[in-house]
């Protein structure tokens, strides 16, 4: 899918900026290099309990990204082993959770990009029901950030961040524009130039800068 490898390719920190929406400073991938970029499925979980969790693995169309909400109650490992090798069997693109996981090194092996508020042994139960599809609202720093079915959700080892469906295609193309003009901003870099002209900062509101001398004994460096 096109769409999702733009995303994956720009990153959580790119979209961020031109208008996606973090869902969480407290959320960091199971294991790292994990990323992806999928639809969302919300999963609304009862306090301690992942039974909704195994109906929307068992219901979820293939490359979409599940995304639970845990009513407020993460001490426990809501994705383990056995639910990261059914998604994966799934092809689900991947899970965020508000909450805990348990099985670390078992998610890693199976594949599943997961993205967590921590790590947990207490078990869930199997039978405090739930829901599968309503919105959720994930904890982002503080300010309930909404998911609805078919936002699109992005992860990777900066965290995960929601596009709501409707503004999307304009967020990536948003973020494509500034992906391109950092691009330019590193490779001048790479031939000396520094941050303070580039960005267009202002050194004199910094105690210690040491005036225009620093910039022109370091340009004579690079000339000669």
């Amino acid at each position: 899918m096109a769409l999702a490898d733009t995303m994956t390719a720009m990153g959580t920190a790119a979209l961020t900026r031109c208008g996606a929406r973090p869902l969480g400073s407290h959320l960091f991938s199971v294991w790292p290099q994990a990323a992806f970029a999928a639809t969302a499925l919300p999963v609304s979980c009862a306090p301690g309990d992942n039974l909704a969790l195994h109906v929307a693995v068992a219901q979820a169309a293939p490359e979409t990204a599940l995304v639970v909400d845990v009513s407020g109650e993460p001490e426990y490992g809501y994705v383990d082993e056995i639910l990261a090798v059914a998604a994966r069997m799934r092809r689900i693109s991947g899970i965020v959770v508000d909450g805990c996981v348990r099985d670390v090194a078992a998610i890693g092996r199976a594949g599943l990009p997961v993205v967590s508020a921590g790590v947990s042994v207490r078990a869930p139960g199997h039978d405090a029901g739930g829901a599968v599809g309503r919105e959720v609202h994930l904890n982002a720093d503080h300010l309930p950030t909404p998911v609805r079915r078919g936002d699109w959700i992005v992860a990777d080892d900066d965290g995960a961040v929601c596009l709501p469906r409707g503004r999307a295609t304009a967020i990536v193309a948003d973020t494509v524009e500034a992906v391109a003009a950092d691009q330019r901003i590193v490779d001048a870099l790479v031939c000396g130039a520094s941050t303070l002209d580039l960005l267009n900062l202002d050194p004199s509101r910094v105690a210690g800068w040491e005036g225009a001398g620093v910039a022109a004994a370091r340009s004579a460096e690079r000339a000669g």
